[in-house]
């Protein structure tokens, strides 16, 4: 797929990111689901941090300050990216990641999303000038390039639509 048809990809599904956000209210936002997982809001506060941190990752590969490597990419994370979607199992944010999920309002989420929005736009037309073989580690795919960064990127964008459901399911529920 090319970078132009990820990129339409991930604002198609952000913008039903925001379609949720703005039909849900404030209380919604932030209540927690009766199993103990994450809200929206913490579901949010994830997404977009982490998705930020993966446009940084990605710009690293893009202006050469990540890691010169010929190793090819480890076979999981292969097939994570071409299939693009991560196996039937429930995973858990890798430490630092999690530490970094907070309750965040309605607002924030939405200033998450606009800053998301535009560093995407900004590294997409940047992207073709990344070195192959310039890379930065990704805390359990190990080494990617920059194409692969933008591709972890929308895999892990449409991901976390199904917990949303999940999340939206144990409210109604709860109500």
């Amino acid at each position: 797929m090319s970078i132009e048809k990820q990129y339409k990809s991930m604002l198609r599904v952000v913008s039903k990111y925001e379609e949720l956000l703005g039909s849900v209210s404030e209380e919604e936002f932030i209540k927690s689901p009766p199993d103990g997982g994450w809200s929206y809001s913490e579901t949010y506060s994830h997404i977009f941090q982490s998705n930020l941190l993966s446009l940084h990752a990605t710009e690293k590969c893009i202006v050469g300050t990540g890691v010169m490597s010929t190793k090819r990419i480890h076979w999981m994370a292969w097939l994570i990216l071409f299939f693009g979607t991560f196996p039937p199992i429930k995973f858990k944010a890798p430490a630092k990641i999690a530490a970094m999920v907070v309750k965040i309002g309605r607002e924030d989420a939405q200033n998450l999303i606009a800053k998301f929005k535009i560093r995407l736009g900004e590294i997409k037309s940047k992207i073709h000038k990344a070195n192959t073989y310039q890379k930065t580690k990704h805390p359990r795919l190990g080494l990617l390039n920059a194409k692969q960064w933008f591709r972890f990127i929308e895999v892990h964008t449409v991901h976390h639509t199904r917990q949303l459901k999940r999340i939206e399911k144990m409210l109604t529920v709860d109500s």
